[in-house]
Order: C-alpha cells, then structure tokens, then sequence
C-alpha cells in the first residue's frame, strides 16, 4: 500500500489531498494546527498528527512521529496568504513572520526531518503559487506572499538537488481555487484542481526534478 504524507491537511488543498488519497486506497498521515483538523483527518481514515510549522517546537516533534515510514509521495502543503498589500506598503514585524514563517521556514524545517521517511523513486511536492513567479511578473499585489512563494520555490530547488537520485521533487501551482484562501470567486474547485496535481506527481520522472508545474501539468518559469 502507497504510503503518503501530507504536511498542512486541515482544510482546503490538504484536506482534499487526504480525502482522495484514501479514496485511492493510500495509506495517509496528515499534519494538521487547528482543533478541528485532527478529527476531520481521521474521519477520512488519515492517521492525524498535530504539527504547526510555524511553531519551533511543534515542528520539530514531526521526525520520531513519522519514524518507520517509508513515504512514497510527501505533499507540503501549508500556507499562509498574509496582508492583501498592493505593493510598496511594508507589512508589520508579525505578518512578515507569520507569513515567512509559514510558507518559507516550514518547509525549511520539514525537509530535513523527511530523509529517513522516504520510500526509493519518492515523489515530493510543494505547494506553491506562479505569484512566487519572478520573470512573468506584471501585478505586485500581494508582494508579502508573492516574496515568501518566490522563496519557497528556492527552497524546494535546493532540495531537489540534495535528494536526486532518491526523489522526484516538484513545486505547483494549484491554480486559483475556491478554498478559504482562494475565496468564492476563484477559478477552480479543490476537487479539481488536486486531482490535477496529483496526477501530475504520479507521471512525474526524474527529468522533472526541481520542476514548477501548474496543476494541469503545464511547465512554468520561475
């Protein structure tokens, strides 16, 4: 059975990431911060484990939780939008944090706690935003987030050159779905656009290593 871990599963992407995971038949363990995601998880099947990345201590409790697994696909999935600033409006000491602290230094504190928990030929992937995009910029709104996914896909190319060989690393955007970040008047639906994705991940290769794709599969430009 396929072994899979969700990092950030209390709602939207990570959620629906666990729901059709375990309607695959996988066998998923699932991080979740808020009081209701432990119980949603495990209303799915999904072995729970409450971690909150931002959190020094919380995060570093998740190595001896995941100990003896061996992950045949890790999705990264927690997130934080932040301020809606149009640019060249500096966002407070706490929202630079909790943003940064979120999107940046999560998967910075995740990655390393992963290396003993992945199955041969693992697929890991990064939820991302092509707002982290820098060459095809045109809008600056939202430039806390878009400086924090610019970031984090600089992280997940770093891993995908120390685990090559071992995992297939990918960075996504989920495109503009409707969940509690995306809002009402997004583009897609979550079901949509995980499935997208997931089937992405599934018919990735070694050739796609450090790759940034959106989640119909199409490349995109850093």
């Amino acid at each position: 059975m396929s072994q899979v871990l969700i990092i950030g599963a209390s709602r939207g992407i990570g959620l629906e990431l666990a729901r059709q995971c375990r309607a695959a038949g996988e066998q998923v363990v699932a991080t979740a911060r808020s009081d209701a995601g432990p119980a949603a998880l495990e209303a799915l099947g999904a072995k729970a484990l409450r971690i909150d990345v931002a959190d020094t201590a919380s995060a570093s409790g998740l190595a001896w939780q995941i100990d003896g697994y061996q992950f045949n696909a890790v999705w990264i999935v927690a997130g934080a939008y932040g301020p809606d600033h149009q640019g060249l409006q500096t966002p407070t000491e706490a929202e630079f944090d909790q943003v940064m602290h979120t999107n940046v230094l999560g998967p910075m504190r995740v990655l390393p706690q992963l290396l003993d928990a992945l199955a041969p030929d693992a697929r890991l992937a990064l939820i991302s935003s092509r707002m982290g995009a820098i060459g095809t910029r045109t809008h600056s709104y939202g430039w806390l987030y878009r400086a924090s996914k610019a970031a984090a896909n600089s992280v997940l190319k770093d891993a995908s050159l120390q685990l090559q060989g071992r995992a297939t690393c990918i960075s996504f955007h989920p495109g503009w779905v409707r969940t509690d970040m995306g809002g009402p008047d997004a583009d897609i639906d979550v079901q949509t656009s995980v499935a997208g994705m997931r089937g992405v991940l599934a018919r990735a290769t070694s050739a796609d290593n450090g790759a940034f794709f959106d989640y119909l599969g199409q490349a995109l430009a850093w």
